[in-house]
C-alpha cells in the first residue's frame, strides 16, 4: 500500500525551503497535502507546487494540526521553538538547523552514509553541517574499502552563513 504524507516546510520561502519544495515534486514525493510555513513577512505569499498556487502561512504553534512530515529550516532559534510543538503533534520531523545536531538522542543522518541511524528516532531526525556533509559523501567509500584513523579538516565559511 502506498502512503501519501501530508507534509509541511517550515522557512518555505528561503533558500532551503525553496529547495526542499522543488525535490518534493522532481522526485515525486507522495505528498497529500503540503503547507508551506514562514514569518508573518512571506505569509501570503503565492508559491507552486506540481503547478498549483499554495499561499504561505505564517508559522504559529497551530501550524502542524493534521501534519504527518515536517522538513524544517528557519534557523536554530524557529526549531527550538516550534519542533517540540511539531512532536507533540506526531509528527516526523526532519530538522536542517543546528538546533538539535549535538543532542545525544537525535540521529544526525547523512542518508547516503548512515540511513540506518534515522530508524532510531523518536519523531526528531537532524542533519550535519554542509561541509560535514560534502566530505562525508565522499569519504564514506573509502572508509568502507580501507578505513580512515583520522581527518584534519579546515572549512572557511562566510560570516553571514
Amino acid at each position: 500500500m502506498h502512503r501519501n504524507y501530508r507534509v509541511a516546510i517550515v522557512g518555505a520561502t528561503g533558500a532551503v525551503g525553496t529547495t526542499m519544495r522543488q525535490i518534493l515534486e522532481e522526485r515525486a514525493f507522495p505528498v497529500a497535502s503540503l503547507k508551506l510555513l514562514a514569518s508573518h513577512r512571506s505569509a501570503g505569499e503565492i508559491l507552486t507546487f506540481k503547478d498549483k498556487p499554495i499561499v504561505v502561512e505564517e508559522l504559529t504553534h497551530d501550524s502542524f494540526d493534521n501534519v504527518d512530515l515536517v522538513l524544517s529550516s528557519a534557523g536554530k532559534s524557529v526549531s527550538r521553538e516550534f519542533i517540540p510543538i511539531a512532536l507533540e503533534n506526531d509528527c516526523l520531523v526532519i530538522d536542517n538547523t543546528s538546533a538539535f545536531r549535538m543532542n545525544a538522542e537525535t540521529p544526525l543522518v547523512i542518508p547516503e552514509v548512515n540511513m540506518h541511524a534515522a530508524m532510531r528516532h523518536r519523531g526528531l531526525i537532524a542533519n550535519p553541517n554542509c561541509s560535514t556533509i560534502q566530505m562525508l559523501v565522499a569519504l564514506k567509500p573509502l572508509y568502507d574499502v580501507v578505513g580512515i584513523k583520522r581527518i584534519v579538516v579546515s572549512t572557511y565559511q562566510s560570516v553571514s552563513g
